[in-house]
């Protein structure tokens, strides 16, 4: 399972897995307590118009631009509406997310190779990463992690006791802003790689599957970015066994993604035996931490 690995792109390829890890594991715990897998989803969508201007402007070294742009509007822009009284959160989420990813396929249907280019954004070029777009992507998974240490205990105050923070001075929705932004760029750090689609995998599916083993935050973000990088290693090995030694075609994203949530299902038993062992109890009038995060 490590030969693979001498060959120079499926190398580069487990190190971008790996470089995700580290900051997805921690971010999806934020968005499992915050309850925010729809607006993770919208923003993995929403970056598709900036992907797509970013490659017709600059070719593959253009993605990366496009998306960091789009990714921060779009997150001022969620934010902003579901801070508004005209919608709920989910209606305002839902226009923004097809209002923008129609804008991009309207744009890259354009182009000629419409299907090849439709399919290599949505669904990544993991096998490809060069050492350039490592080297990006290193530098947004420090900025990543280090806005993370900043923010996270305001963050914790916020999701558990939002009266609590606002009373004791913080600015709610700047919070709520630093947040969204913080999963933007994690989207944008990932897109290039699995792709539109799958990238929201890597900010749910962590955090889900470590509530299984663990309550506590900091060991769920830990376990969070063990399976992503055993999931990265697992996946990227049955995609060059299927297509080497069986003739089969097998995507490296989507098999990355697909034992990530296999590592979830597996998991599941245990986490419903571990909370029959240890039933939380409710108060009345008052959500604890775990009620939040269960």
């Amino acid at each position: 399972m490590i030969e693979p690995f001498a060959v120079p792109f499926m190398g580069r390829a487990l190190a971008e897995i790996v470089l995700l890890a580290l900051v997805c594991g921690p971010v999806s715990v934020f968005v499992f307590v915050r309850r925010l897998s729809f607006v993770s989803d919208a923003l993995t969508h929403t970056v598709f118009p900036g992907v797509v201007i970013g490659f017709l402007a600059g070719g593959l070294d253009g993605i990366f631009a496009g998306a960091l742009v789009a990714g921060i509007v779009t997150a001022v822009v969620l934010t902003l509406l579901t801070r508004g009284r005209a919608l709920s959160d989910d209606a305002s989420t839902a226009v923004v997310l097809t209002a923008m990813f129609s804008i991009g396929v309207a744009l890259v249907s354009r182009r000629s190779s419409y299907t090849a280019d439709l399919t290599s954004f949505l669904f990544g070029r993991l096998l490809t990463v060069t050492p350039r777009q490592l080297a990006e992507t290193a530098v947004l998974a420090a900025l990543i992690l280090a806005l993370l240490l900043a923010g996270a205990r305001a963050w914790l105050f916020r999701a558990f006791d939002p009266a609590g923070a606002a009373a004791a001075g913080y600015r709610i929705a700047w919070l709520d802003l630093w947040l969204n932004v913080l999963v933007a760029l994690v989207v944008v750090a990932a897109v290039r790689a699995v792709g539109t689609i799958l990238v929201v995998a890597l900010l749910i599916v962590p955090a889900a599957a470590a509530r299984m083993l663990t309550a506590r935050l900091a060991a769920m973000a830990a376990a969070g970015t063990v399976l992503v990088a055993l999931a990265g290693h697992l996946g990227l090995w049955l995609s060059w066994t299927a297509s080497i030694e069986h003739g089969i075609s097998l995507p490296s994203a989507s098999a990355v993604v697909l034992v990530l949530v296999l590592c979830y299902l597996v998991l599941l038993p245990a986490g419903v035996m571990r909370l029959r062992r240890h039933p939380q109890p409710r108060q009345p009038g008052r959500r604890s931490p775990h009620e939040l995060v269960g």
